[in-house]
């Protein structure tokens, strides 16, 4: 079994609303000038909602200051991109916070060579900030339209080891199971078994139960049996298809 470092601190924070980004940029906007203005963005992303509310995995953090949010966000919110706090993309779904998708990442354990299983893909960003991390990331999105969108995004920004699929998630991935980490970015009122039978030993599944109150769930498959822990509030989309008929 592998030996995961669990690093899980909740310090409720105030989203930030970082000026400098606009929406209504023109070509111009397109230069070294753009660029920077959004590394920078990013970098101060990282310092003040990330690192300094708990987030010390190295390579999450790493990953959060590589991915380009504002690739993942509609041209309307880009002036929130790195705002923490979630954002609409369309059908109904939202980008999480970049807290959340941080702690939630942290929250896996992962090492360089695991393969893990999204479920609900919505924009593709948590895919990406996974495939910095891992060798492999196989994510699952019920939306065929926000599937086709994030594999264009994804394979534009060169993420060559994120493997999309339009489809229902409840029974996840299992031609590719045994999973080192199961991420769900949608709540349902239950956890799925499915998702639990394709974990490997050691591997651990995050995941927010609820529905009026959510909690996100962390489950792990030991020598001993599967341990769930019970970890901080959210609040997240419903996760639709078969687990609404259970």
């Amino acid at each position: 079994m592998k030996n995961r470092r669990r690093i899980l601190t909740w310090l409720p924070g105030i989203a930030l609303l970082l000026a400098g980004c606009s929406s209504g940029s023109n070509a111009s906007d397109q230069g070294t000038k753009t660029v920077d203005k959004y590394q920078e963005l990013r970098e101060r992303m990282v310092e003040t909602q990330i690192a300094r509310r708990g987030i010390a995995d190295s390579a999450v953090l790493a990953a959060l200051n590589a991915v380009e949010r504002h690739r993942f966000v509609p041209d309307r919110h880009l002036g929130y991109a790195y705002a923490d706090e979630p954002l609409p993309i369309g059908e109904g779904q939202t980008i999480s916070q970049p807290y959340i998708v941080a702690y939630m990442t942290q929250a896996l354990g992962l090492e360089k060579s695991d393969r893990v299983l999204e479920i609900g893909t919505g924009s593709g960003y948590q895919a990406a900030v996974l495939a910095e991390i891992v060798d492999s990331v196989f994510t699952i999105e019920i939306i065929e339209s926000l599937a086709e969108r994030a594999e264009s995004t994804l394979a534009a920004l060169g993420y060559t080891n994120v493997f999309v699929r339009s489809g229902d998630g409840y029974r996840g991935w299992p031609e590719h199971a045994p999973y080192d980490g199961i991420i769900v970015t949608a709540a349902p009122d239950h956890v799925p078994q499915p998702l639990v039978d394709q974990l490997a030993p050691g591997g651990r599944m995050v995941i927010p139960i609820g529905i009026e109150s959510q909690e996100i769930l962390i489950i792990e498959r030991t020598p001993e049996g599967v341990v769930t822990d019970t970890t901080l509030p959210v609040r997240f989309v419903p996760m639709t298809g078969e687990a609404q008929q259970k």
